[in-house]
């Protein structure tokens, strides 16, 4: 019978070895944690969600957030972190953390005590175990608090503590600690919630940093009470201060110096990426600093937007790229520098380049600023002046320094549209993917779209007497292309002369406009159809310097002209990058020589005047009326009459004028004589479209004009 009992209570002892055997096995399994990855491969996988702009001497311009799930910067090493913030987070978040591995067993049966007598539990995760959910977030997933994922939790924390050292749990808890609203990590977080380096932190930050910690969306008399006892300080008014500035996100604005914001979208494609530019960060701020005056000044009623750029002459970095800087604009995400705008008067020097260089006129040449009316595909083209004046016979320096209408269209003639088309797209305007006769005659106004960056590299090329090379915003010193000669070099110097001769512009801008500099300096403005766009660009021997205003919606300014608008910019950066070493004026290149001049029949006083070697001449005059090519004047080309039903036709006819000697000319209508031109010819008009031809004795054509009746 006893050995019967013995056995039975063997049989039992080993029944419940088993099942303790399962039950520990099967907990085993259950609560067994998810691999701990090495601490090398967090740090390798670490990837900010930023990227960084900064300039030719490494100082920090912009930076642009590429990943959106989380805010992160640079993996900060626990060395770069303030002794303070790291001593504040262990003692009030794991006090006996370089004690213990992975679990303090002491808090926990604190805990479990404390919550036995009912009273308040204080929470015993250690840092490994925080560490661990913030590698695996299914350790610690939402409304999932129960003792299998604690345990699993645990173990995760004492697999991470056998094999990693503490510093190593340190840094990593750090770099991936969640802080306040996208904030990951002590580098977002010092600079977002703190405006500082981690390094930088003093004690009442970290006291402020620790207390985030366990609620980070926490108000700000919360997270003041916490780290009032984290401090352990009797006098908390000065922690309470810095809770409430934290939580209002002051600090948020200051995250980056946002210098740049423009060319950050531009250049920064991926998280991580460090790119250092050809800014020069003094004349970016110079530049925005400038451009931020003036349109405050203005008024958002008048102008809302402006765009600067700042290429070296040399070289062609870009030294400054303001695309926009904010204040009212309703448009403040688009880049001024890059969109297209219509360039108005700015391509008029291109224009009397080429013609001058093709020795078809000169600086000294007479151009008659007169009415013109131009028979195009497109119906007739009248082109009028900025003030709707017109001032007579006028040279070509007049009238490109003023910048007078008619006379550069008359010059686009004398020239042709379509070399003037791929002359500016040789010169880099390459919006310009239309033929010239889909411009026509009103692209010597600037009917085109061009950016400012466009404007600026262009018009370097004449301050490089006509070599033009392509701009860099990355320093590739050992991979630049060779500049290639565009422009004639004397054409371009005389050209550079013009726009940089204060007294032949008085008459349009004053004698004393923005434009004028205490150095030498070339500058030409241009105001686009309907006050659109504003533009002023210019070169120094060593800069040149483009500035763009308008309203980016396409809106018109108000009460804005070329030299209220841009210009103004334009001389506050050039006087900021010449103070202390004023412009020199350019050397005289070959091909170029001096002769004094007289201009008998216009306003201009006799003067010294550069021409192309072999174009010089001693005097100039506007030719006769007899010397000029004779023309239709009456019926105007393009106009429409219409026939009164109560008047008889014989009564109605059109009388034809033209002028000119034209002695021997004849007048043909729709391809039938009509007369002499010197007979005073009538039209009996009749309904429809009709073409009148003016021919010479030897039956060229020299006019024609097209005129409907209806």
């Amino acid at each position: 019978m006893a050995t019967t009992r013995k056995h039975r209570w063997l049989d039992a002892l080993a029944w419940a070895a088993l099942a303790l055997l399962i039950l520990t096995t099967a907990a085993h399994l259950l609560t067994r944690p998810p691999a701990m990855p090495a601490f090398e491969k967090v740090r390798a996988d670490w990837q900010p969600s930023e990227a960084w702009l900064y300039d030719r001497d490494g100082q920090l311009l912009d930076s642009e957030r590429v990943n959106f799930e989380r805010r992160r910067l640079a993996w900060v090493p626990l060395k770069a972190i303030s002794p303070a913030v790291r001593n504040a987070v262990v003692q009030s978040e794991d006090r006996r953390f370089w004690s213990h591995g992975g679990v303090d067993w002491l808090a926990i049966a604190s805990a479990a005590r404390t919550r036995w007598t009912g009273g308040r539990s204080r929470g015993a995760s250690t840092l490994p175990m925080q560490l661990a959910a913030f590698l695996d977030p299914g350790l610690a997933q939402p409304g999932k608090r129960d003792w299998r994922t604690k345990i699993r939790q645990m173990r995760a924390g004492q697999a991470l503590a056998a094999n990693w050292s503490h510093d190593e749990m340190l840094e990593v808890y750090f770099n991936l600690v969640p802080l306040r609203g996208e904030a990951q990590g002590i580098g977002a977080g010092a600079r977002a919630l703190f405006g500082k380096r981690p390094a930088e932190m003093t004690r009442t930050d970290a006291a402020l940093f620790a207390g985030l910690l366990p609620n980070p969306a926490a108000s700000a008399e919360a997270l003041g009470r916490r780290a009032c006892r984290i401090a352990q300080t009797k006098d908390c008014t000065a922690i309470r201060a810095a809770a409430a500035t934290l939580v209002s996100g002051e600090h948020a604005a200051r995250f980056d110096p946002a210098l740049a914001p423009h060319l950050a979208v531009r250049l920064l494609d991926q998280p991580g990426k460090r790119v250092t530019t050809t800014i020069d960060r003094r004349i970016q701020t110079a530049a925005i600093v400038a451009l931020r005056r003036q349109l405050a000044g203005l008024g958002a009623d008048r102008v809302r937007d402006g765009a600067v750029v700042v290429l070296d002459n040399a070289t062609g970095e870009v030294l400054a790229y303001v695309g926009g800087v904010g204040l009212k604009s309703t448009a403040a995400s688009v880049d001024g520098a890059n969109a297209r705008r219509q360039a108005g008067s700015t391509l008029k020097p291109h224009l009397y380049a080429q013609v001058i260089e093709h020795g078809w006129l000169t600086a000294a040449s007479i151009l008659d600023d007169s009415p013109v009316q131009l028979d195009t595909a497109s119906g007739l083209y009248v082109p009028k002046n900025y003030d709707h004046s017109f001032k007579g016979p006028v040279s070509v320096r007049h009238a490109l320094a003023s910048s007078l209408n008619v006379p550069a269209v008359r010059a686009l003639v004398i020239d042709d549209v379509q070399q003037f088309r791929d002359r500016l797209w040789a010169l880099g305007y390459h919006g310009l993917v239309e033929d010239g006769e889909y411009y026509g005659f009103s692209l010597a106004l600037g009917s085109a779209e061009v950016s400012l960056l466009e404007q600026a590299n262009a018009f370097r090329t004449l301050a490089n007497l006509g070599k033009w090379s392509q701009v860099y915003f990355l320093d590739v010193r050992n991979d630049r292309e060779v500049a290639r000669q565009i422009v004639n070099p004397a054409a371009a110097f005389i050209v550079g002369d013009i726009l940089a001769d204060a007294s032949a512009r008085t008459d349009a801008f004053g004698a004393d406009s923005a434009l004028r500099l205490p150095f030498w300096a070339a500058a030409k403005t241009g105001t686009s159809k309907g006050m659109r766009d504003n533009w002023c660009i210019g070169w120094s021997d060593r800069f040149t310097v483009a500035v763009w205003v308008g309203n980016l919606e396409g809106d018109s300014m108000r009460a804005v002209s070329g030299t209220s608008g841009a210009a103004p910019v334009w001389r506050d950066v050039m006087l900021a990058l010449h103070a202390g070493r004023p412009g020199k004026p350019p050397t005289m290149p070959d091909g170029v020589e001096a002769r004094p001049i007289t201009l008998s029949g216009t306003r201009e006083p006799p003067r010294r005047e550069y021409f192309l070697t072999g174009t010089a001449q001693t005097e100039m005059a506007a030719a006769p009326q007899a010397a000029r090519r004779p023309r239709i004047t009456s019926p105007v080309s393009g106009s429409v009459y219409a026939l009164d039903p109560d008047i008889p036709i014989d009564r109605q006819r059109l009388a034809v004028i033209v002028s000119g000697s034209v002695a021997g000319y004849r007048l043909i209508l729709d391809k039938k004589a009509l007369g002499d031109a010197d007979a005073g010819q009538q039209i009996l008009p009749r309904p429809g479209a009709h073409m009148l031809t003016l021919v010479d004795p030897g039956g060229r054509m020299i006019d024609r004009v097209r005129f409907t009746v209806r």
